[in-house]
């Protein structure tokens, strides 16, 4: 078989509708959108959310609360993770990045305390919970922040 040959399987390639292309074509004249009526106009049809004049449903739902756009948001590590690393290793942010402890920097890295950590690491990060902070250091580590 040779490129030119090639053929598509039967029934795979629809023929895609012409609308307005006469009468036997079974969708002439009004090009299948009936007669008159908002939809039949060009440009017609109604804005995204309209319900027919009924209150909309984005209108209807109760509105609370607050997003503040100038929220510094950390990537979060916990205690338990480190301990994957080698006793006396200095964890940075980018050694997190690498090892795919953290998928993506945000603002910063925040070390919270969550298990417990069994090695003597010196953790280099932006942001430390004030239990992680302690139990770092009575690991026998240290906590620097950036």
């Amino acid at each position: 078989m040779k490129l030119h040959e090639l053929k598509s399987a039967e029934g795979t390639r629809k023929t895609r509708n012409r609308v307005g292309r006469g009468m036997s074509s079974g969708n002439g004249k009004t090009s299948g959108r009936g007669h008159k009526g908002q939809n039949a106009r060009s440009g017609g049809g109604v804005r995204l959310g309209f319900e027919g004049g009924q209150m909309p449903l984005f209108q209807r739902l109760p509105k609370r609360g607050f997003t503040n756009i100038h929220r510094t948001e950390y990537s979060i590590v916990n205690l338990e993770t480190l301990n994957r690393f080698e006793e006396g290793t200095e964890v940075t942010p980018e050694l997190l990045l690498e090892s795919g402890v953290v998928s993506k920097l945000r603002a910063g890295i925040k070390v919270l305390g969550n298990g417990n950590i069994e090695k003597k690491l010196t953790v280099k990060a932006h942001k430390f919970s004030a239990s992680a902070k302690e139990a770092i250091e009575a690991a026998g580590g240290q906590t620097e922040v950036i």
